[in-house]
């Protein structure tokens, strides 16, 4: 197999993954701030990297996955001063803040099981880690990388880039040119510079979120959460930082600071970034007011601001999942009702074809050749997980599949087992697509299994025992494995 290649947004290019110790992955993407329901956009970074997730666990790494969840910290606009977003809906809604958190973490996870993403190793809460993160903010003043103002603890942006001449690289920002005209006036604020960041936050008085700390009862930057939490649970230097690319400034180049400061490198070797979710060319987000949650496209219902169905219909969560697979991360996705309409066909139409290779009958010969997808896909893996691709190799499978079906072409017992591990393993396991058709048939499939051990337990009273043999043969054949019991006959696949 080729080895696997992956765009490192730090350096802009391709890089060979090449891991800090061999046959293990340490794997950190920044999680929900939990104060709202999950929209699309959320279950872009979720689905890219549970994709990442998938595929090095396919090709034999044992991966550690740290996704974080934001409860406390994260302030309104992403800046220094405002509103905690979990304490303002907590007031709002008259609810003590971690009753909102766990609300709304509860519902991220029942949307993101719809979407069949899979839980991560370890998913630290903010709240949960102030020891850690305090520690850390100890070690940056040691370092004399952010000072004390006022019970507040802020980096020192300027110091930082004399020494090391780093903020601003992954997002591409030239933070020199910034520092040099947005100076503030002696005497104004708490900051040195507008562009100083806070690593410990003082509390006002009717701030309900506190803890006691060094410099004041107060609680942690938001940039301080993922520092703190990554090298807890991965080490001063791990593989692959992800989220998407909204993050890379500030959120990003400031974890970048924090990490350099203590040990004079960044926490990663390789940061991966997806793209936006747009409507209309707009990003979407909570801030912007613009996002559909994901169980308002499940169920089919969203009014915008001018009360207009945004929505046509209802759609799956695997319909919702392939559409953000035909697209490569790293590419925007615009979101329509034709482009997911659009996505969900092209789901159908995979689970059609696997459904139809079960029930293909074999030849003695073939008359084409199979070999090829399953190295063109691994190809297609290996170069950036580029999905896209890979569905473009699934579909023309799922073409020869129909072909042969309709008696154009034929293949052997050999070739459908290998097109049916082939689908194992890229649409099922790799891209974590499930048959929703299957789920949906189950009350049908029960009946007629049980219609037919009826027939079987007919049989056995009347002794006719060849045809009750001959039941439970043909379906083993099938793979479905009956069991006889004192309470009668089960079965199962």
């Amino acid at each position: 197999m080729q080895p696997l290649f992956v765009y490192n947004t730090l350096s802009r290019q391709k890089e060979l993954f090449k891991p800090v110790h061999e046959g293990r992955v340490g794997m950190y993407v920044c999680g929900p701030t939990v104060y709202g329901d999950g929209h699309l956009g959320h279950a872009r970074p979720a689905i890219t990297f549970d994709v990442l997730y998938r595929y090095l666990m396919h090709i034999g790494y044992k991966v550690r996955y740290v996704r974080n969840i934001t409860d406390v910290g994260h302030l309104e606009h992403d800046a220094d001063e405002g509103e905690d977003k979990i304490a303002k809906k907590a007031r709002l809604e008259q609810l003590e803040p971690m009753e909102v958190a766990q609300y709304y973490t509860n519902r991220y996870h029942a949307a993101m099981d719809k979407l069949n993403v899979l839980r991560p190793s370890i998913e630290p809460l903010a709240s949960g880690h102030i020891i850690e993160q305090i520690e850390l903010v100890k070690k940056i003043i040691e370092k004399g990388y952010a000072y004390v103002s006022n019970g507040s603890v802020y980096f020192n942006l300027r110091k930082y880039q004399d020494d090391f001449k780093a903020y601003g690289r992954l997002s591409g920002r030239v933070i020199d040119e910034m520092l040099s005209t947005t100076r503030d006036l002696d005497g104004q604020g708490e900051k040195q510079e507008t562009m100083d960041f806070a690593l410990w936050k003082k509390a006002s008085p009717e701030h309900i979120m506190r803890w006691p700390s060094p410099w004041s009862d107060g609680f942690p930057g938001w940039h301080t959460e993922c520092t703190a939490m990554g090298t807890k649970y991965l080490g001063e230097t791990f593989d692959i930082h992800g989220g998407g690319m909204d993050l890379m400034f500030p959120h990003h180049e400031s974890e970048i600071a924090q990490q350099t400061s203590v040990t004079g490198h960044g926490p990663c070797r390789y940061w991966m970034h997806n793209n936006m979710i747009t409507i209309n060319g707009k990003k979407m987000g909570k801030s912007l007011g613009n996002f559909i949650t994901l169980d308002e496209f499940f169920s089919g219902s969203h009014l915008d601001g001018d009360g207009k169905e945004m929505l046509e219909q209802a759609y799956s969560p695997m319909t919702i999942r392939f559409f953000i697979l035909q697209a490569h991360y790293r590419s925007t996705v615009d979101f329509s009702n034709e482009a997911l309409q659009a996505a969900q066909k092209g789901y159908e139409r995979l689970m059609q074809a696997y459904h139809t290779l079960g029930k293909l009958r074999p030849s003695k010969v073939s008359s084409v050749d199979v070999k090829g997808y399953r190295e063109k896909c691994y190809e297609a893996m290996n170069d950036d997980i580029n999905t896209p691709v890979v569905i473009s190799h699934l579909f023309d499978a799922a073409k020869l599949i129909n072909t042969v079906n309709d008696h154009h072409a034929t293949f052997t017992q050999s070739d459908i087992d290998e097109l049916k591990s082939l689908f194992d393993s890229f649409v099922f396991e790799i891209m974590g697509l499930r048959d929703e058709a299957s789920g949906d048939n189950s009350a049908l499939i029960d009946g007629l299994m049980q219609m037919i051990l009826d027939i079987r337990a007919t049989a056995k009273s009347n002794k006719d025992w060849a045809t009750s043999d001959k039941i439970r043969d043909a379906l083993g054949s099938l793979g479905v494995t009956v069991k006889d019991g004192k309470d009668g006959a089960s079965w199962e696949v």
